[in-house]
This record gives C-alpha cells, sequence and structure tokens, in this order.
C-alpha cells in the first residue's frame, strides 16, 4: 500500500495506466475519511489551455522512478467525472465518483463525505 508521506512527494509526477500509457499530471492526494488512508489522487489531464482534473482510485496503485501506475485504464479515467483545476469536488458529486469505477460509495455514519483532501 502507498503511504501518504510517500504519495505526497510524488505531486507533479506522471501518472500511468497499466500498460504504461500517460494519463496525466498527479495534481492531489484524497484520503478516505474514515481511514485516512490515500483512496484517490486527481491527476491534471487536458491540453494547456483546458486542462480538468479527474479522479483515479489508488487502490493497487505503485510508485516508479518519476511515475504513479493506476490500475486503471487510461480512458476509463479521463471519462471520469471532472471539475476545473481551482475548483473542489461538490459533496454531492462525491458518489458519481465511485459509481464511475464501480466502487461503493460509504459516507460517513453522520452523512459526512468519504474523500478528503490531504
Amino acid at each position: 500500500m502507498i503511504q501518504i508521506a510517500d504519495i505526497r512527494e510524488w505531486r507533479t509526477h506522471d501518472v500511468v495506466d497499466a500498460g504504461g500509457r500517460k494519463i496525466g499530471t498527479l495534481e492531489a492526494v484524497y484520503v478516505n475519511t474514515s481511514t485516512d488512508e490515500p483512496a484517490m489522487a486527481t491527476v491534471q489531464v487536458g491540453l494547456p489551455t483546458r486542462q480538468r482534473l479527474v479522479f483515479v482510485p489508488l487502490d493497487g496503485a505503485v510508485v516508479g522512478p518519476g511515475y504513479v501506475k493506476v490500475d486503471y485504464d487510461k480512458a476509463l479515467v479521463k471519462k471520469c467525472p471532472a471539475i476545473g483545476t481551482d475548483d473542489v469536488l461538490p459533496a454531492e458529486d462525491e458518489p458519481a465518483v465511485f459509481e464511475h469505477y464501480g466502487l461503493t460509495y460509504r459516507p460517513g455514519a453522520n452523512g459526512e463525505r468519504q474523500l478528503a483532501r490531504r
């Protein structure tokens, strides 16, 4: 498992899919609010004048020299619900990110968000 202290050091490095195809650049790490473990990352994708951030789960991710490799295909990641480079994921849009990857969304007992940016 990637430790949160380690993954923060990889910001601005390439994010690649299992086949080694570059998806984009690691922008931020989001932790699971229940465990405080890295759960998702935002990846900066798009043309220099039209960039956006997409989310990708970090389960099964590994780091290599200058890259973070995720277990999800580039095409799937690029179709994930996106936010602007200066935006924050609205709480009501959080379940859609999990649904996109076929993951179960589990908010806190009192309805708290499952993800928090670190």
